[in-house]
């Protein structure tokens, strides 16, 4: 029996045992042994030449632009970048990833037009797998939806599913450290739902015989499984909603209604017309806030402050960060750095390598 069959199996046993807390072990193995499965046959494929897109990341940041065909990815990364991505009223328009470059705020984002998913994407199906890496290497998605087919969403959030991407969710707090002998022991920090033995079940579905597990919030099996496998990606996301060009402005009220039916507040989506290049504006404000970018102004001996092209870092980074960016000498050489700006305390404060800067701080580094 070939692993497609074997995952088939499980997957059918999976579907046809009711879950309840008696059956909630045997779940739990099997999909342990599913992911194992699943891992083996990525892994398999893979390694025989199926090839995929090789996009070099260029940037301040990447975001992959996620939808079916012919949902105007190509016509919005054209009204975005640079970029000169072929366009059509028909499916499958897209055949290989365009990137572009969007320069906002003195940053450059790349933004990637992959070909349009379709369903069974994650098992290869319309080269999905090879659709799929490439979104995996991202720092934002942005869901692109036909205002006529908000259900999109719904099948798009499966299919980065089944590749191991995780969408607006944090990694589960699970740790587990290997040791020699003695066993499974499970130390948790929150009352679990799952008992004790359906834990060590999935763990030695996936080789841990002794280990020492510290379990930091309530999981399901899912979340159990996406913490001991340790190979997901964890990315936030946009929503915006295309070709509201077409619609009559009475019809925005059933598409507020299928949004929320998939947990989308409208407030939050981004309405646009890529033909008419409505709502551009508010877009590329979203992308930026999502992507958690900053501008420090770097102030250069005998030049003055440079406030065309920021340094672009992120939010939560220091002057360390800055120097690393800047390589050379800044890193090599630092001896203390003067700030101005939201994170100092007065102008031209002086900080140290671990000073947090925020956005729109003027940032003067001295060397040695």
């Amino acid at each position: 029996m070939g692993l497609e069959e074997e995952i088939r199996e499980i997957e059918d046993e999976i579907a046809t045992t009711p879950y309840n807390k008696s059956t909630e072990a045997h779940i739990g193995r099997l999909k342990s042994k599913l992911a194992e499965k699943k891992e083996k046959l990525e892994q398999q494929d893979s390694s025989g030449g199926g090839g995929g897109y090789a996009v070099e990341k260029h940037g301040d940041a990447t975001v992959a632009l996620v939808g079916f065909p012919s949902v105007g990815k190509s016509t919005l990364l054209n009204a975005l970048t640079n970029a000169e991505s072929e366009t059509g009223s028909y499916e499958f328009t897209t055949l290989d990833v365009n990137p572009g470059m969007l320069q906002y705020r003195g940053a450059n984002i790349q933004m990637l037009d992959v070909p349009g998913l379709i369903e069974g994407a994650a098992a290869g199906k319309g080269d999905g797998q090879a659709v799929l890496s490439v979104v995996r290497t991202a720092d934002l998605i942005v869901f692109m939806l036909s205002v006529f087919e908000i259900d999109q969403y719904q099948r798009l959030h499966e299919e980065l599913y089944k590749n191991k991407v995780r969408v607006d969710r944090e990694p589960p707090r699970i740790s587990v450290r290997r040791k020699a002998k003695d066993g499974l022991s499970i130390n948790a920090s929150a009352d679990l739902d799952l008992d004790e033995e359906t834990i060590k079940g999935v763990l030695r579905e996936h080789g841990h015989v002794n280990a020492d597990v510290t379990v930091g919030e309530q999981v399901d099996i899912d979340r159990l499984i996406d913490g001991v496998m340790d190979n997901r990606v964890y990315l936030p996301s946009v929503v915006t909603v295309n070709k509201t060009d077409l619609i009559e402005p009475s019809y925005k009220e059933t598409v507020d209604e299928q949004l929320r039916a998939h947990d989308i507040d409208p407030e939050d989506a981004v309405f646009i017309s890529a033909e008419e290049k409505r709502g551009l504006g508010a877009l590329r404000e979203v992308i930026w806030e999502e992507l958690g970018l900053i501008r420090i102004y770097m102030d250069k001996p005998g030049r003055g402050i440079d406030r065309d092209e920021p340094l672009i870092l992120r939010a939560g980074q220091t002057v360390e960060d800055a120097c690393e960016k800047l390589g050379g000498e800044f890193s090599d050489r630092f001896r203390f750095a003067r700030v101005s700006g939201p994170s100092a305390k007065h102008d031209e404060q002086q900080v140290g390598l671990d000073h947090d800067l925020e956005d729109e701080d003027v940032l003067r580094i001295l060397t040695e």
